[in-house]
């Protein structure tokens, strides 16, 4: 079996980076990773810079950042002369869309726990919950604490 230092293949590549091979090709279409060396067969060789690349692209969307900050990361990581600053930024930025998200998600899940309190859950067809989603009346407000 050849050592990732001479190259590995596609599966292998995607394997140590907790990937499938269709995401790799992905990544390297998407130009997150730069065009890797080919055997005069065509098949791709990764080598352990690349595995590296791939499994920093990994982790990025574990954290949930877009492909577009993962491709502004990505060229920060490679660039040693970067600031942390620009780092900062893009991190930050990603983390008051989260903060939004979440705060958003609080609001969903409070106006529907409201909506399955006021529902009844039993044998009459009047239900506030798709009174709710059909819109026309007014949104049930959750009392103030």
């Amino acid at each position: 079996m050849k050592t990732i230092a001479e190259g590995v293949n596609i599966g292998e590549a995607a394997r140590l980076a907790r990937l499938t091979p269709k995401m790799v090709r992905h990544y390297e279409s998407l130009g997150l990773l730069s065009k890797v060396h080919r055997t005069e067969a065509g098949y791709r060789v990764y080598t352990d810079s690349e595995v590296h690349t791939l499994r920093f692209i990994k982790r990025s969307r574990d954290l949930g950042f877009s492909m577009a900050e993962i491709g502004q990361l990505v060229k920060l990581w490679q660039d040693r002369r970067r600031s942390s600053g620009s780092v900062r930024k893009v991190a930050s930025a990603h983390l008051a869309e989260l903060d939004r998200k979440i705060e958003e998600m609080q609001s969903m899940r409070k106006t529907l726990a409201n909506l399955v309190h006021c529902c009844q859950g039993d044998d009459r067809p009047e239900c506030p919950i798709l009174e709710d989603l059909e819109g026309l009346t007014e949104p049930l407000r959750s009392p103030s604490p």
